[in-house]
């Protein structure tokens, strides 16, 4: 986490803002703390799409779906401001690390995590499409693992099923080497939810191997390898893995299973609670990650922005408990951590 700016507000919505969590094409994410103490991470829109009339009336109508998504692998929204100069939105914060992270500093995951893992982020997907809205932007930087399970995050540009393309740079939207063909090709093709499967297909295969399975470098040519060649599967050896990826990066959209086809297409058990699903050494980042957590530090306010009615300056010792409340250890996982620390 990064300290705040100078032009960095200091209170958003009832949110008092502790640091910087990442900035992406369209806001600011930060780690906020709502006044029943909540710790929340909070993304504001930047201003030219905040005075954008069009993007604010989508931006209502995808607020509203999004708060309809229910399910314990997909981060619920927990606010939402849509009318005032800055935009934003806020929603559960999960302190584990990104499934990109994971994999860049452990390795690739075996075949029974990368089983679990799909199996219960179409879970979240078949939420996530019930609830009327398309992801499109499902990659590994947007799923946060924790001892008991992922989290899909970043519905920021989640758009409902239902809704009209408002420009044609509105249609490719997403990140090249996890858009689907009918994405990476262009066109007036309109992202649905077969889009999100593909992209979870692209996920497990980089989950499994540690690449993308269309490969590296620049955006025209990942889009390219996307629309017409055969995804790199090198290394998956489990054939029941390998079967199944190939299923959900079929080119065309027809031919991939619904999300929650999915569920039923994959008979690994979920962890029910318990860490033995993931490797030692991402158990080990897990539970780093959260103790980092613990040892906040104490953020003074900057001059922007106002505070909210009846809260005060929260003290060093208050953000601790706050913090360790947000990331309380599975049974189990505190014996699986001392075991692979070797304590």
């Amino acid at each position: 986490m990064d300290e705040l700016r100078a032009s960095d507000p200091s209170w958003i919505g009832g949110h008092r803002l502790l640091g910087r969590l990442g900035a992406g094409g369209m806001g600011v994410v930060y780690l906020g703390r709502a006044e029943t103490g909540a710790l929340a991470a909070v993304k504001v829109i930047l201003p030219e799409y905040a005075e954008d009339e069009d993007f604010r009336a989508r931006f209502r109508r995808e607020v509203e779906a999004a708060r309809r998504v229910r399910s314990p692998w997909a981060v619920p929204v927990t606010g939402a401001g849509t009318e005032g100069e800055r935009p934003w939105l806020a929603t559960a914060f999960v302190p584990g690390p990104a499934l990109s992270e994971a994999v860049a500093r452990c390795g690739p995951l075996p075949a029974r995590s990368v089983r679990v893992l799909g199996r219960l982020l179409s879970r979240a997907l078949a939420a996530v499409h019930a609830a009327g809205l398309v992801h499109r932007d499902v990659k590994p930087g947007n799923v946060l693992l924790t001892a008991d399970g992922p989290r899909l995050i970043d519905f920021g540009i989640a758009r409902a099923v239902d809704a009209t393309a408002l420009t044609a740079t509105d249609l490719v939207v997403g990140t090249p080497g996890f858009l689907p063909p009918e994405q990476a090709a262009g066109g007036r093709t309109a992202a649905g939810p077969a889009g999100d499967v593909f992209s979870l297909g692209c996920l497990l295969a980089y989950a499994a191997t540690g690449r993308p399975p269309f490969g590296s470098g620049a955006a025209e040519a990942l889009l390219y390898r996307t629309v017409h060649d055969r995804p790199d599967l090198e290394g998956i050896d489990d054939p029941e893995l390998r079967s199944l990826l190939g299923t959900l990066l079929a080119k065309e959209p027809a031919a991939r299973p619904t999300a929650a086809q999915l569920d039923g297409l994959i008979t690994e058990d979920a962890p029910d609670g318990s860490v033995d699903w993931l490797p030692e050494d991402v158990v080990r980042l897990i539970a780093d990650r959260s103790a980092a957590m613990l040892a906040l530090p104490d953020i003074d306010a900057t001059t922007a922005g106002e505070p909210a009615p009846g809260a005060d300056r929260p003290g060093r010792r208050r953000l601790l408990l706050l913090a360790g409340a947000l990331a309380p250890v599975p049974v189990g996982l505190g014996d699986r951590v001392r075991a692979v620390a070797g304590g």
